[in-house]
């Protein structure tokens, strides 16, 4: 049985991206059990992780001194994977090294060159690349020499995989309009100040916005919403429960993703999920991930936004195929899928 270990200490963020991906693959590859592999996970706190998969897996306490090289964690793996490329901890050892790349937007930080040094440092350490998207794959090669290792297209699963909800649960916050739905940390690179703009033209809805909010950019946009007069239309709950998101998702009339950059993008697909009506940002990943029957906006003139909002509603409730078409293609995302590509990677590194 070969030993895989999974770098995977950034699923003690589940609110954000790399803490889902972290947590569905490894649930997927539970799931899958495959025979031929038994998997160590690093994690900092792992008795949650216990608590829900047993001894199905090994677990390895994460320590930050391991950062260091001269600390380097020495067992012999099979195979090493870096769940996502800035990622610290690495192997002492040159073993068999797998690497899945979500996006590379630190090369806009300027002085960021810790991370593209690290960068380079792990896709030369590697025996395979993964990227979540065509558009990841496309953007890596734009900006970085690869070296000569085979790469892969995987891209991430629906991590709703029942839309079922209690209907008695309520979220702390409760609509009473007609509202879209956006979720998201609150960073510039989420653009949620040109759904506040487009508000001003859509007299008929309010705005729920879910996320972590403890960035500088939070204060900006309260900033704006209070100039342009729609505290009373813009509610913020913070960060959400997996009911509460769907909750959210499943009552909205559409779901808004204005984000200028996104490597994979999974809030639309979950609100695909629901049947719902998407309008989001016809750049990076996105329009390879919402497929043809999204809405996307060019640029972020508010007045043009609400034009697309009103076309795309329009075309969606004069479409009686349109709800079903949207789930369809939300569930062609399956974790399960994913984890299965994933094995087959490591099992063609390994032969």
């Amino acid at each position: 049985m070969k030993q895989i270990f999974l770098e995977s200490h950034n699923i003690k963020n589940p609110y954000f991206g790399f803490g889902q991906f972290n947590y569905h693959l490894i649930k997927a590859l539970y799931s899958i059990n495959d025979p031929e592999f038994e998997f160590t996970l690093h994690a900092k706190d792992f008795s949650k992780l216990k608590d829900e998969f047993g001894s199905h897996f090994n677990y390895k306490k994460y320590k930050s001194i391991t950062r260091y090289p001269l600390f380097r964690i020495a067992k012999r793996y099979d195979l090493w994977h870096s769940l996502n490329q800035n990622i610290k901890i690495e192997p002492r050892h040159k073993i068999p090294y797998v690497m899945t790349v979500h996006d590379i937007h630190f090369i806009d930080e300027k002085g960021d060159n810790e991370s593209k040094q690290r960068f380079i440092d792990k896709l030369n350490r590697c025996s395979a690349i993964i990227y979540i998207s065509k558009f990841v794959q496309k953007h890596t090669r734009e900006h970085f020499k690869i070296p000569k290792v085979p790469e892969y297209v995987i891209y991430n699963g629906n991590t709703i995989l029942n839309s079922e909800l209690p209907e008695t649960h309520k979220p702390s916050f409760l609509p009473v309009r007609n509202y879209l739905y956006s979720i998201g940390e609150f960073t510039e690179r989420k653009n949620f100040g040109s759904l506040v703009k487009m508000l001003a033209y859509l007299p008929d809805y309010d705005l729920i916005l879910s996320g972590n909010s403890d960035k500088p950019y939070y204060k900006e946009l309260l900033t704006l919403i209070a100039e342009l007069n729609l505290t009373n239309r813009v509610h913020i709950t913070g960060k959400v429960s997996d009911e509460d998101k769907k909750y959210y998702m499943k009552n909205c009339t559409a779901f808004v993703f204005p984000s200028l950059r996104e490597g994979f993008g999974i809030p639309p697909i979950e609100a695909m999920t629901f049947g719902k009506p998407v309008f989001m940002s016809n750049n990076t990943s996105l329009p390879e991930i919402g497929g043809r029957d999204a809405f996307y906006w060019d640029h972020y003139d508010p007045e043009y936004m609400a034009q697309i909002f009103f076309a795309g509603m329009e075309k969606s409730d004069n479409d009686p195929d349109f709800s079903k078409r949207v789930k369809d293609h939300a569930n062609t995302f399956n974790w399960n899928e994913t984890a299965r590509n994933y094995l087959a990677v490591y099992k063609k590194v390994l032969s």
